[in-house]
């Protein structure tokens, strides 16, 4: 049994194999419908709880086609129809019957300290679908979609994330040590990432690049990655933070800065004002195939989570 919680503690090795399989698992579906079966139903007899702090979209939709692909069965809960936290019912009780009646959790949560408890309690594998510090399957998804798309290992690119200093950026420096890919980060320096994520990256003796202007940052991109500058739950003011981040709208005249004319975008979703139409529709982005491809990675996520990776 093994967790996905945070890219930071999976070997580098095991991110490859997760990567390798969900390559195969694609390859093998071309022919078939939307609800059938992999030949090999890894997941036979299976439960998997999804628990939700938080709204979602792919997450949910992604992890719910890809247990179902997997011949697994999949309930969704939300936490205020539990009694966590209520009744004198404590997170460890709580732990013990979910491990008890189903074969996999995963939690959306807004706490770090949340999951990692869940996860000590739990006697079975723990996924994270997002907390404050890691987006771990949207990340280790975007990957994949980068190398399917460029035909080359993301250690031979170079990466550039323009925008808010986010637990999607934190998974992708996460990445950006385990791949060893260069990475150029523009944002403003008052919402650079937290000190534990730069003294991990000093600790594993790799580098990121930092950068007030995004002209600078995309030079050598071959790839763009944003996200939402302002996301729902974000208890900042919103109006300051659009007006520091005003400069840093990823349009045509910044794509044009980059000296490959076969530099693509990405982005997790939902988007706000961070992109423009013309970028985020036109033949440079690659948003789509990325949110399909996180159901052939999450996939291949949960196998390596219950030891099945072919």
């Amino acid at each position: 049994m093994k967790n996905f919680i945070n890219l930071k503690d999976i070997p580098a090795r095991d991110l490859r194999r997760i990567l390798n399989d969900a390559k195969k698992r694609k390859k093998k579906r071309k022919k078939l419908n939307t609800l059938d079966l992999d030949n090999d139903k890894p997941l036979k007899g299976k439960l998997i709880i999804q628990m939700y702090e938080k709204q979602s979209s792919r997450t949910r939709l992604s992890f719910h086609l890809s247990i179902a692909q997997l011949g697994g069965g999949t309930i969704t809960i939300k936490a205020n129809e539990l009694h966590l936290g209520k009744g004198g019912e404590t997170l460890a009780d709580t732990a013990k019957i979910l491990s008890t009646y189903g074969d996999g959790f995963m939690l959306r949560t807004d706490s770090d300290k949340k999951i990692e408890d869940f996860s000590k309690n739990l006697t079975i594998p723990t996924i994270n679908l997002l907390s404050p510090s890691s987006h771990p399957c949207q990340v280790l998804s975007d990957i994949f979609t980068v190398e399917e798309v460029k035909k080359k290992p993301i250690s031979k690119l170079d990466i550039c994330w323009i925008g808010d200093c986010n637990n999607v950026l934190n998974s992708l420096i996460a990445t950006s040590v385990k791949f060893k890919f260069n990475l150029n980060v523009a944002c403003p320096k008052s919402y650079r990432p937290p000190k534990f994520v730069m003294d991990w990256v000093k600790k594993n003796k790799r580098k990121v690049n930092f950068f007030d202007d995004p002209k600078m940052a995309v030079k050598n991109a071959d790839v763009i990655f944003s996200d939402k500058v302002v996301s729902l739950n974000d208890k900042v003011n919103k109006a300051k933070k659009i007006k520091d981040f005003k400069n840093y709208r990823i349009n045509s005249s910044l794509m044009k800065k980059t000296k490959k004319n076969s530099t693509i975008f990405l982005h997790c979703l939902p988007r706000g004002n961070e992109v423009s139409e013309d970028v985020f529709l036109g033949k440079q982005s690659k948003v789509w195939q990325q949110a399909l491809n996180r159901t052939h990675v999450q996939k291949s996520i949960l196998l390596y989570c219950f030891g099945k990776l072919r």
